[in-house]
């Protein structure tokens, strides 16, 4: 009896140790330091958008992980890794939108490195950006400085090399001659992606083998969350099936590159794009609008969204660099003050990789460029709004955000607001033009500017001014 007994209690005793070596497998100890990502961190967070091709001169996982304990210095609580997984070779796309295979000259081909978009496999990683073993040190070093990582997953489409279009032909959309395409607009043109084939989720075992590929990334890799490509291109009876299996395995954070409402909906994404902000705050900058058109854009914004829904931020990002231009050529000398707003408005802000370091100059797509290196104005902004937005609860903007009030103003130019929350309050003043501007307020407003510590005062009884482009933030701190 005393033997088997002993021989019992060893068994149970090694099958315990191989349980817990397996959770350790999942979770590495060394990764157990950060917090749980929840709402309360979500309140507080900017995004950083990590580019690993162009952000250094390696282009490697280990380049960009050994600036991430600086990036805290800019209130980054979130990394948003760019697809990191091998490109396809077959239809290649090179600088100027060509087939890299057109290109005759070796040495020139040789540069066309592809859209990271155009996935080879949801398994790997790109041996451009280094190893897995790199990789896994990058999101260990995120960890430790209090940072959560997440992936950039493409779920519309894939590369042509992919495996699936091999063993899995059916996962495809096909024309009525039975060919495989690329993405389609609803009248049947394409779209422009030729270097992807499209994903058709009618099919069932697609869907299941998507899940198992995320859920890979989130048990053995530790990451935090996705960002999800064109998220509303993807049928939303996929995402409603999909999050809740995802969030059954960890706490995680999902981003979705769309506008629609839905897909805020109960368990589904925490964040979406805040597009026609965007589009709004360059055509102010243009001067096509006013300052009096934000109000209605926010209006608009209220009315389409739950008061919890959480929106992004944003001035720039690879798509808007790339292909539309820099932050000055689109918004010119109101850079600085649009970024203030994407900070002030209700929602989380997003900096993408060379926005902190001034970068004039449109990233290379297809091919290999590095973002410039030297802090300026931008750097020191980008702390202090950081700071703000890390500190102050009147600036939250998750699923318990602080409030927003417009203030009514006698020039169109103005734009004046409250945030609040809890008996904190910051107000925003801004002159939306190129050109000093007068107005009058039915208040008065006085306190130090959070950005320059000077001392300010706007009359309720006399006229007041801002030069072109300036603005204020006032904190009751």
């Amino acid at each position: 009896m005393f033997t088997l007994k002993k021989s019992i209690i060893l068994l149970l005793g090694f099958t315990l140790f191989i349980s817990c070596q397996k959770q350790e497998k999942k979770v590495p100890k060394e990764e157990k330091e950060i917090t749980t990502i929840n709402n309360e961190i979500l309140e507080t967070s900017v995004i950083y958008e990590a580019n690993i091709r162009q952000y250094s001169k390696e282009g490697s996982f280990d380049a960009f992980t050994k600036d991430i304990p600086q990036l805290r210095e800019l209130g980054v609580k979130i990394i948003w890794l760019m697809p990191i997984f091998p490109i396809s070779e077959t239809k290649r796309k090179a600088t100027g939108g060509d087939f890299a295979s057109l290109i005759k000259d070796e040495a020139e081909r040789k540069k066309a490195l592809g859209s990271y978009y155009a996935v080879s496999d949801f398994t790997k990683v790109n041996p451009e950006f280094g190893t897995i073993e790199d990789f896994r040190e990058l999101v260990k070093t995120a960890h430790k400085n209090g940072i959560y990582v997440v992936l950039d997953w493409v779920p519309n489409h894939t590369g042509w090399d992919h495996v699936w279009l091999k063993t899995n032909p059916e996962f495809y959309t096909k024309n009525a001659d039975g060919e495989i395409t690329d993405p389609l607009n609803e009248d049947g043109t394409p779209v422009g992606w030729a270097d992807v084939a499209d994903l058709n989720y009618d099919n069932t075992d697609l869907r299941i083998e998507m899940v198992k590929e995320m859920t890979y990334w989130l048990t053995e890799e530790n990451i935090d969350g996705f960002r999800c490509d064109v998220a509303g291109s993807v049928p939303t009876d996929f995402w409603q099936e999909t999050i809740p299996k995802l969030r059954a395995q960890k706490d995680i954070f999902m981003l979705a590159e769309a506008w629609e409402p839905e897909l805020l909906g109960e368990g589904l994404f925490d964040m979406a794009y805040a597009w026609d902000g965007h589009h709004e705050m360059n055509a102010i900058a243009k001067g096509e609008k006013k300052a009096a058109d934000w109000d209605t854009y926010m209006q608009k914004r209220f009315t389409d969204y739950e008061a919890n829904d959480m929106l992004m931020n944003f001035i720039t990002n690879h798509d808007e660099n790339s292909w539309n231009g820099t932050v000055k050529e689109r918004m010119g000398d109101a850079s600085e003050i649009m970024l203030a707003l994407a900070y002030m408005t209700p929602g989380m802000p997003l900096i993408y990789s060379g926005q902190e370091y001034d970068m004039s100059h449109r990233l290379k797509f297809f091919e290999k460029d590095e973002i410039p290196k030297t802090k300026g104005k931008t750097w020191e902004n980008l702390k202090k709004l950081g700071a703000l937005k890390n500190d102050n609860i009147a600036l939250n903007g998750g699923g318990n955000p602080a409030t927003y009030k417009n203030i009514p103003v006698d020039n169109e130019n103005i734009m004046l607001f409250e945030r609040e929350k809890n008996g904190e309050k910051i107000i925003f003043i801004g002159n939306f033009s190129s050109e000093k501007v007068e107005f009058s307020l039915n208040q008065k407003l006085e306190g130090s500017d959070y950005m320059t510590n000077e001392k300010v005062r706007f009359s309720a009884t006399d006229k007041n001014s801002l030069g072109a482009w300036e603005y204020k933030i006032l904190t009751n701190q």
